[in-house]
């Protein structure tokens, strides 16, 4: 087996010192990176060989786990990232930059990772399956016990992983498989709850990690950093939760089925918070179709649609393990008889029942709630990419689709975030005659004010201060402008929260290595807003919260408590290329709606552009990567304030205060098993 390893390593060592293959010459961080993991692979050919008992079963039954796990990393890493050698813009980067080389295209970049990482990935599979096939009586001396759920805890790690991300729109399916969103964290909960500290803690990260990249693979074209760097925030952040986790489960095992969903919505609601917030990808947002239980989220945010589908996966993956206690031990008729194993089945389905009734109840008093008056909006979908500074091209399919839309008189248009690309504010105070994009701006001016309508757009924004030594200084915003019919610019919104790392970062002083090698790698920074701006016309009173703003719950719902009657996203998802990222921001944006009962617009470059009311029911879209234009006669209802917007996220915070009573609770009890084991006996 050793030899094998060695084979292998030695083609893959060759494959380092020859490839790329299609690509520039030369090696980057990556290349030495593959080069350990190849040094790695040594070394455990050389553990294979050992005359030691201990260290060959290590060698045999462990290793393989970690070196499988880190390639699988490695390789997603450089597969997913891949797609962006289709991007122009990139390659331009590519040509001129030494930190990054790309093939011709993406397919001769995923042949090369396919080349690298894939026999490395088979033959660690390929070790650890036949070691627990062939060799399974060896399994207790190496893995603590020969249970079938510690043998493939792995595999069944892997499996919840998969499960989770495949519970959202995914690869698999635009729409997504809501109900797997109920069972995938079974396999992850059994093996962690059976899995020997270390191993558990391993498996429950790698659990993290992977459902991560593969739920955000269209990160790969987000950015030169932002699937590297989301990849680390989530491996820090899951290594601290799970940690916890792991140890309030080992400590307080009869409590297990509430301590998950409990801690579960305490880490989404933490890891949504601060400068590396990202709230993508919570469990209780895969539900989005399901009306009637979405409902609750007027009450408890998207927090509550979490707890329930997490309580659901718990309580299953609970009743399992009693009918499981361990090899040979099956206790089925035990189990089934016990009336105990049954209440928290029998609470979960009562709570499933209540909310799905109350939900539905919900439902038809919205749609028989007051309504105010209807606006006629018009949201203009134009599908081009402002990486490729076609600013006149790109005006030009705005103007044809706004038009094509002014026959049907909107009150007011809405354009998606940077549609419209040169800086008004900068360009307008400049002579059109000297420069290019001052004339585009004059164009676009006298275009806006000639349609009488009110506008809004995507824009970069400016502010000019002075600081303490009297020096000028600019800050630059992603902003959203509004105009009236009369030309005028009336209002501007400058985002507050910022994409982490790649639209900013806080820490130029104490980390100016990292703020260095994120312009090194072509990133632009902006500066937070702090305003929560509502824009104002005779019509509408709206906000627009930026790309990904939508998916904060506490930042929409300022805009809301500031008397926004509409939330209106604009958002650019064409950089992704792909229409999962638009479906699933969708489907996070969706539950601002229910959690504010207000109509959510959404105006974006590419897709997904809708009309939802404030149930969650969409009403209209248009298909994506498709110029496109959607009229809607929105209905503003009466005002009202869902105990939502008027509670903000009290239910986290309180499952966060649970969390922590339950961790002291598992402290004690470790010490109050350790002063019973140092009493005297008799």
């Amino acid at each position: 087996m050793s030899t094998v390893v060695l084979a292998v390593a030695g083609v893959e060592f060759l494959n380092f010192l020859i490839g790329p293959f299609g690509m520039p010459h030369g090696k980057t961080v990556p290349d030495y990176i593959f080069l350990v993991l190849l040094a790695f692979h040594v070394l455990w050919a050389i553990r294979l060989r050992s005359r030691s008992e201990s260290a060959y079963l290590k060698a045999l039954f462990r290793t393989p786990e970690t070196l499988f796990v880190v390639s699988l990393v490695l390789f997603l890493l450089s597969y997913l990232f891949a797609s962006t050698a289709n991007l122009s813009y990139a390659q331009r980067f590519a040509l001129t930059n030494g930190n990054l080389r790309l093939a011709p295209d993406s397919t001769i970049q995923r042949l090369n990772s396919a080349s690298r990482f894939l026999p490395l990935l088979a033959l660690t599979a390929w070790v650890m399956v036949s070691a627990r096939i062939r060799w399974r009586q060896f399994a207790h001396a190496a893995l603590g016990s020969a249970d079938v759920i510690r043998l493939w805890g792995l595999p069944l790690s892997l499996l919840s992983a998969l499960l989770y991300a495949l519970a959202f729109p995914s690869f698999a399916s635009l729409a997504g498989y809501a109900p797997l969103a109920y069972v995938s964290l079974i396999p992850l909960i059994i093996v962690i709850s059976r899995a020997s500290f270390g191993k558990a803690l391993f498996y429950g990260v790698t659990f993290g990690v992977v459902q991560t990249m593969i739920a955000n693979f269209w990160l790969g074209t987000f950015s030169l950093v932002s699937l590297q760097f989301i990849t680390i925030v989530f491996l820090f952040e899951y290594v601290i939760f799970m940690t916890i986790l792991v140890w309030m489960i080992r400590r307080l095992p009869r409590l297990d089925f509430i301590i998950i969903p409990v801690a579960w919505v305490a880490f989404d609601f933490l890891r949504s918070r601060g400068f590396l917030g990202y709230s993508w990808g919570m469990l209780g947002s895969s539900q989005y179709n399901a009306l009637p239980i979405i409902q609750i989220a007027s009450v408890t945010g998207i927090w509550g649609v979490t707890f329930l589908v997490t309580l659901a996966n718990s309580v299953l993956a609970s009743f399992l393990l009693r009918l499981y206690r361990g090899p040979g031990d099956l206790r089925v008729a035990e189990t089934v008889g016990r009336l105990r194993s049954w209440i928290p089945i029998g609470a979960t389905a009562l709570i499933f029942l209540v909310d799905i009734v109350g939900g539905a109840l919900a439902i038809q008093v919205q749609d028989h709630r007051p309504i105010s008056h209807k606006v006629r909006v018009a949201l203009i979908q134009e599908n081009t990419d402002p990486h490729k500074n076609d600013y006149g091209k790109t005006f030009e399919v705005l103007k044809r689709l706004t038009n094509e839309a002014l026959a049907y008189k909107p009150d007011i248009v809405f354009w998606s975030e940077t549609a419209f690309v040169p800086n008004i504010r900068r360009w307008s105070a400049l002579d059109p005659k000297k420069y290019p994009l001052s004339k585009i701006v004059d164009e676009f001016l006298a275009y806006q004010k000639s349609i009488h309508t009110w506008l809004l757009t995507g824009n970069d924004d400016y502010t000019l201060t002075t600081d303490a030594a009297g020096n000028q200084v600019r800050k630059d915003y992603n902003a959203s402008v509004l105009f009236s019919p009369q030309g005028r610019r009336v209002a501007t919104y400058h985002k507050i929260h910022l994409v982490p790392f790649t639209e900013y970062f806080p820490y130029k002083k104490q980390l100016p290595w990292m703020y260095t090698m994120l312009q090194n790698f072509d990133v632009y920074l902006w500066e937070p807003g702090t305003e929560y701006t509502v824009f104002h016309t005779p019509e509408i009173n709206f906000s627009t919260p930026i790309c990904f703003e939508d998916s904060f719950p506490d930042d929409v719902r300022h805009f809301v408590l500031n008397g926004a009657q509409v939330i209106a996203n604009i958002s650019n998802d064409y950089w992704s290329l792909s229409r999962v990222e638009g479906k699933q921001h969708y489907i996070n944006s969706l539950f601002r709606a229910v959690e504010n009962r207000r109509p959510l617009l959404r105006a974006t470059a590419s897709g997904l552009t809708a009309y939802v009311d404030p149930t969650g029911r969409l009403i209209k879209s248009v298909p994506y990567y498709r110029e496109e234009y959607l009229t809607a006669d929105v209905a503003i209802p009466a005002p009202h304030m869902s105990l939502y917007t008027l509670w903000g996220d009290w239910l986290p915070q309180v499952l966060l205060l649970v969390t922590l009573i339950l961790l002291i609770a598992s402290i004690g009890s470790l010490f109050g098993m350790w002063r019973r084991s140092s009493e005297p006996t008799a």
